[in-house]
């Protein structure tokens, strides 16, 4: 294998993307999650702010109407085509932007459906974080400075708007375990430890 490569999708408050960026330090790599956007905007010259705005239009839809499941295979749509800064073309300028680092560079990207769009890459390590309700609750609590009420909103609509964004933009559920290599609930282990048994298993790939 000459380079590995690990998608993280995790549920909210469950610590996947604090375990992304120390996965990442434990073996001298990069971490990619919001710098998808920032470089899928410098290939396309559409600028972060739409990005963001097609994020929240998306979270503005009650429920996805579409399950596309190809959106990420096709062509990105050229300046001055009616679809340029739809949410497909930016969907598919991020799945551009995470082809590229998969077919380069040794890395970890969280999020932004890429387990799904790397599907067919044999060097791809699909893993899910998840964690109980109420540990996602402390750590929400503990890290956003909210109270328990808040945390409990937070997490519900967060989970429930990656759901459908998953489901739109792949056609497939989310949490369903078949998506992934390896599934882990965070609950059960500190950093350290959740760290050295993912480690393990992933050295255990190659």
């Amino acid at each position: 294998m000459e380079h590995m490569v690990i998608t993280i999708a995790r549920s909210y408050g469950s610590g996947g993307r604090t375990l992304g960026k120390k996965l990442a330090e434990e073996f001298g790599i990069k971490a990619y999650d919001n710098e998808i956007v920032r470089m899928a905007s410098d290939d396309s010259g559409i600028s972060e702010g739409l990005f963001g705005e097609a994020d929240e239009y998306m979270r503005r839809i009650p429920i996805f109407k579409k399950s596309a499941g190809q959106d990420s295979d096709g062509e990105v749509f050229p300046p001055g085509s009616d679809n340029f800064t739809s949410p497909e073309n930016l969907f598919r300028y991020q799945a551009k932007i995470i082809r590229q680092l998969a077919d380069t560079q040794s890395c970890i990207i969280i999020g932004r459906c890429a387990d799904y769009i790397l599907r067919d890459y044999e060097n791809v390590a699909r893993l899910f974080f998840y964690a109980s309700e109420a540990n996602c609750i402390t750590r929400v609590v503990a890290q956003q400075g909210v109270n328990e009420t808040e945390a409990i909103e937070r997490i519900e609509k967060i989970d429930k708007y990656r759901a459908n964004y998953y489901k739109y933009f792949t056609g497939r559920d989310w949490n369903d375990v078949r998506n992934y290599d390896f599934c882990i609930d965070t609950s059960s282990m500190d950093y350290d430890k959740l760290i050295r048994v993912v480690k393990a298993y992933l050295q255990e790939r190659q």
